[in-house]
């Protein structure tokens, strides 16, 4: 046990400091140079990692603006266009990434593995939503229809009022709003009837046996040459058709623009038969004769 009464030795300051200066300066030497390894090992790796990253941006950039002004060339839809634009830009950067994560040493073997698992998942899950958009993007290259279009297709028939990735709207006759998956509507045969501009109308006129044929061709080519809708070529054709059951029928073909053929159907219809009625050819229904045979039943 020390004494209280003993007096404590002085501490020499100066010779205290004058030992750890030697010990902290080799320390920080130390320090300095692994600082120095590092910047040397790593710092080449960073700027080329960071210039490897702003080249394939910019190289990026400059694919997107390519692939929009293609499409926008081939007058695709708009929002195809910025879709697939964005497509490859977003797959560019990605491999960018990968280049930069390389080059700063990180393993990307399993992170592409990922990825792929990843992509593979999502692609199984949204296969319906992937073939419609799929079929929605060759529609649209391909354009067998454009909005403003009456087509028949899937069962329905209506006209064209949007075109989208997944889907396609129709209007039908009644006014109802009709909206088809692109992977069904470009699965079935597609009838688009406003893609020409002349359109073929095509009517069945039935008269009675005891008719005068002539006059019945007469009358019609009469008809055929006041409707001003009615196009002088193709020449319209009026002929006997089929010897039917109760009528003799003849077909009467003439072609007109698209836009008039339901006015030059109903019209030329309504015209037939007035005309008919004024000439005095009748235009029989459908009727059956009965023979009775009088007599008994023999046994």
């Amino acid at each position: 046990m020390a004494d209280p009464g003993a007096v404590a030795e002085p501490i020499d300051v100066t010779k205290a400091v004058t030992d750890m200066i030697p010990t902290n300066v080799e320390q920080a030497g130390q320090v300095w140079a692994s600082v120095q390894d590092v910047v040397a090992v790593w710092g080449l790796k960073v700027l080329a990692a960071v210039v490897i990253f702003i080249l394939g941006r910019w190289i990026a950039m400059l694919v997107r603006r390519g692939v929009r002004r293609v499409m926008e060339r081939a007058k695709v839809e708009p929002i195809i266009t910025g879709f697939v634009s964005s497509i490859a830009y977003i797959a560019l950067l990605a491999f960018v990434v990968v280049a930069v994560l390389g080059q700063l040493g990180i393993q990307t073997t399993s992170f592409i593995a990922i990825l792929g698992a990843a992509g593979l998942a999502i692609g199984l899950a949204l296969q319906g939503s992937l073939a419609n958009f799929a079929a929605g993007f060759l529609m649209t290259i391909f354009r067998p229809f454009k909005v403003g279009d009456f087509i028949e297709g899937a069962g329905v028939a209506g006209v064209v009022q949007e075109i989208q990735i997944f889907t396609t709207t129709l209007k039908t006759g009644d006014n109802k709003t009709i909206i088809i998956p692109n992977a069904k509507l470009s699965g079935d045969n597609i009838v688009n009837y406003s893609a020409q501009e002349t359109r073929r109308v095509d009517m069945m006129v039935g008269v009675s046996y005891d008719a005068d044929l002539a006059k019945v061709k007469v009358v019609l080519n009469d008809i055929i040459s006041k409707e001003e809708r009615v196009l002088p070529e193709p020449a319209p054709l009026v002929a006997v058709a089929e010897l039917a059951d109760s009528s003799v029928n003849l077909v009467v073909r003439v072609w007109t623009k698209t836009g008039d053929y339901w006015g030059v159907t109903f019209d030329t219809t309504e015209t037939i038969k007035n005309r008919f009625d004024a000439e005095g050819i009748g235009i029989p229904y459908p009727q059956r004769d009965i023979h009775i045979v009088s007599g008994g039943v023999q046994a």
